[in-house]
């Protein structure tokens, strides 16, 4: 039954995160470097930091906790997290190429699986006496490889669209479709965004023992999510001044209508992360699941993006054909996500 629950919250998670981008269509009059950098701030430092307070007992603090662990984690995590916000800032580009069904579906297969195994690669060669390559069972490969297949449908199913629609039918469902830039640009977003789980991973000693089990990932969470924060704000800030948009950040008249949307949408990023951690709280009697647990979150976004994919029409005009491959990747995905405890048993 614990599970049963802790997929069910890891699933909410993902329908949250792959809900997010859905309230950015309702910013008005900035540009992308602007609302990026607003919804960042709700999504990369004020949601991380609330959900690290709840890992913290009375007497103690974050600082004290980062200023105690082991330095060379510390400053892993955040590292990590520097680069996950590379991927965070062309995963924004990937949809704005591919749309929101296949610009998530490539990104997020391709982080799924790194991520779920480079994670131990690269915490074996730090610390090797800890044995962590012993977290990539065959159950977890073969679940790794389950939902890279359905990955591979689903950007088949994509190539299918952009080779039987005309440019206008394109435009019309992703306003700047372009299929060969927004393929690279996923894959990269894909492989630097895995390195959010290698970050998890070296920051699972932070944490204070009197913690909950769901709440104890909270802090390194937290600690990754500022790596990728301050990348992203490098790059908004320069893009702001290359494109001489600072005049966004002054417009007075939609701020309210602005800040409320960019609220929700780090809110509903937030919460695959907060869900993640939640939910590995209930699957502690299962190691395989554990340790394939983000490539789990990822199948999810994925799924639950191409549903509003659909929901927005980006599919609209299809082939019946190219339809019955999306389906077909999305019913793998699916599957995917408790292979590998069927596996273990």
């Amino acid at each position: 039954m614990d599970i049963f629950i802790g997929l069910l919250i890891i699933s909410i998670g993902a329908f949250c995160q792959s809900s997010s981008y859905v309230p950015i269509n309702k910013v008005k009059d900035w540009s992308w470097e602007s609302y990026w950098m607003v919804q960042g701030v709700f999504a990369w430092l004020v949601f991380p930091g609330l959900g690290a307070l709840l890992a913290v007992p009375s007497g103690g603090s974050l600082f004290g906790l980062f200023a105690s662990s082991n330095a060379l984690d510390v400053c892993m995590t955040l590292f990590f997290g520097m680069l996950w916000g590379v991927g965070g800032l062309t995963f924004g580009l990937s949809m704005r190429y591919l749309g929101v069904a296949l610009g998530q579906s490539l990104s997020l297969g391709t982080c799924a699986g790194l991520g779920t195994i480079l994670a131990p690669v690269a915490l074996n060669i730090f610390y090797p006496e800890a044995h962590h390559l012993e977290k990539l069972t065959a159950a977890v490969l073969i679940g790794v490889a389950v939902t890279l297949a359905g990955i591979v449908l689903i950007g088949l199913a994509g190539h299918m669209k952009a080779q039987s629609l005309s440019e206008e039918e394109k435009r019309a469902a992703v306003k700047d479709f372009n299929f060969s830039k927004g393929i690279a640009i996923a894959l990269l977003a894909g492989f630097m965004s895995g390195c959010f789980n290698i970050g998890l991973e070296f920051g699972s000693s932070i944490h204070f023992e009197e913690s909950a089990d769901i709440f104890k990932t909270l802090p390194a969470t937290c600690l990754v999510t500022l790596g990728g924060f301050l990348t992203n704000a490098a790059y908004c800030f320069y893009q702001n001044g290359k494109n001489r948009t600072w005049g966004d950040y002054r417009k007075g008249r939609v701020w309210g209508n602005n800040l409320v949307f960019c609220l929700i949408a780090g809110a509903l990023w937030y919460s695959q992360f907060f869900g993640l951690a939640f939910g590995k709280g209930f699957l502690a009697d299962s190691p395989t699941l554990t340790t394939f647990s983000f490539c789990i979150l990822m199948a999810l976004n994925v799924t639950f993006s191409n549903v509003w994919g659909i929901l927005l029409k980006e599919w609209k005009g299809c082939s019946p054909r190219t339809i019955a491959v999306l389906v077909v990747g999305l019913a793998v995905l699916i599957v995917s996500s408790f292979l590998p405890q069927l596996l273990a048993d």
